[in-house]
Formats: structure tokens, C-alpha cells, sequence
């Protein structure tokens, strides 16, 4: 078997192995850009031997977990807290780190922690991504509900507005004429006698008399034909 500790970063590892069959052991600095890294771990498959692995937990190594994963390499990984308290120099170096890591393995001292399996950690990242969309889906929802709400709201309030000025005029739909070359409706319209106005633009609607064009199409407003019958004012 052959028993590898490794002092991962995210350009370059440094290793520390024993073959605790034949007895033979090194050290190697394993480049990741290059594909040195990726060469060495897949030339140990064809020899037949069973592998094993350990390194700290780092949020970096996912793709090197996938290769192991891949080639039938047997991973663990150490808690990076609990290794720290096991070094005796104060002075780090990469190798020591290395050597340190195959220590622990060796000893059956390394503190391994649970860590899912590639299948699992896909399945898990995939139900985040679920459960976020779920939420972005309800955040959109709510607000969507919310300003349906106000425009219902705002809504009825210009009904009720356009209900109360329509009681306070005489209004008749002479024809359908066509303004500014749109087809459009004309209403004429004389302030009510009697009718007591709410309102600032209630007000406003009972003082004046005219005509005004509604385009077909949109009911937006063409012109306006009007004069004030008594005066008023009205503040902005």
C-alpha cells in the first residue's frame, strides 16, 4: 500500500509517500498547471497497488478529490485545526507539513473528518440551487402580489374619482368624430345643478362646460374643449 501525505495549494503540492510493502519513500513537488500532479497519481493506477491519501480540508481541492475519486484512490481528509496542534516546530515549510501529514497516517493519529462523496456533494449543491430558485421564485411571487395589490389599489380609487365627477356633469356622446386623424369619442359635458362637489378636481369639474376627445384605441385623452363657468382656485 502506499500511504501519500500531501500539503495542498492551489498551484502546487507538495508530497510526502511510503510503499509500506517494499519500504520505498520520497518526496516530490507535484505542479497542477502543467498536469505533473494529475500524470503521477494517474501512473499509480496501473500498478495495481491500493492508494491512500491525506491532506487538510481546503475549499481548493475539489478537483483533486474528483480525480482520486476517479482513479479509485482512497482519500481521507484531516481537520486542519487539530493537525495544527500536532506540529512541534513553530517553523512551517511545506515538507515538514508533507512529512508531518504521512506521520499522522502512519500512526493512525490523522484526524479525519466526514466529507461527502463527489456523487453526494453534486446532489447537495444541486438542492441549494433548488432551494434558492425556490426562494428567488417566491421573492418574485411577493412582489408580483404586492404590486398587483397597489395597482387594484390605485386602480379603484381613480373608479371612484371618475364615478364622482360623472355624477356632478351632464354628459351626452354627441358622435364619433375624428381628431388629430384618430378615430376618437366626444363627450360634452355641463356641471350638474345642485350637486355639491369633494374634492380638489371635483371642484375643478363643476366650475367648467366643454368637450373632450377620447382616442378609440388607448381612451387617452386628444383634446379638450372647455371654458370655466365660475372661477375657482386650487392649490399645487
Amino acid at each position: 500500500m502506499v500511504i501519500i501525505g500531501v500539503d495542498y495549494h492551489p498551484s502546487v503540492q507538495q508530497i510526502a509517500f511510503v510503499d509500506t510493502e517494499t519500504g520505498e519513500c520520497g518526496e516530490r513537488r507535484l505542479n497542477h498547471s502543467d498536469g505533473e500532479a494529475e500524470k503521477f497519481y494517474r501512473d499509480l493506477r496501473p500498478r495495481g497497488i491500493s492508494v491512500l491519501v491525506g491532506l487538510e480540508a481546503t475549499g481548493y481541492s475539489r478537483w483533486f478529490e474528483r480525480l482520486l475519486a476517479e482513479l479509485g484512490i482512497e482519500v481521507w481528509i484531516g481537520d486542519a485545526a487539530e493537525i495544527k496542534t500536532k506540529r512541534v516546530r513553530k517553523q512551517k515549510t511545506d515538507r515538514q507539513d508533507a512529512q508531518l501529514l504521512l506521520k499522522l497516517l502512519l500512526e493512525n493519529r490523522f484526524p479525519r473528518i466526514w466529507v461527502p462523496n463527489p456523487e453526494n456533494r453534486d446532489l447537495r449543491q444541486l438542492l441549494w440551487h433548488r432551494h434558492r430558485l425556490v426562494q428567488m421564485r417566491t421573492r418574485i411571487m411577493n412582489q408580483l402580489q404586492k404590486r398587483g395589490l397597489t395597482i387594484c389599489a390605485k386602480w379603484d380609487a381613480s373608479q371612484n374619482q371618475a364615478e364622482r365627477i360623472m355624477r356632478q356633469i351632464n354628459a351626452r356622446w354627441p358622435g364619433n368624430p375624428v381628431a388629430d386623424g384618430r378615430s376618437a369619442y366626444v363627450l360634452q359635458a355641463t356641471p350638474h345643478p345642485g350637486y355639491h362637489a369633494h374634492g380638489k378636481y371635483g371642484k375643478m369639474f363643476s366650475k367648467v362646460e366643454g368637450k373632450l376627445w377620447v382616442d378609440k384605441q388607448d381612451f387617452g385623452w386628444i383634446k379638450v374643449d372647455g371654458q370655466v363657468t365660475q372661477s375657482f382656485s386650487m392649490g399645487l
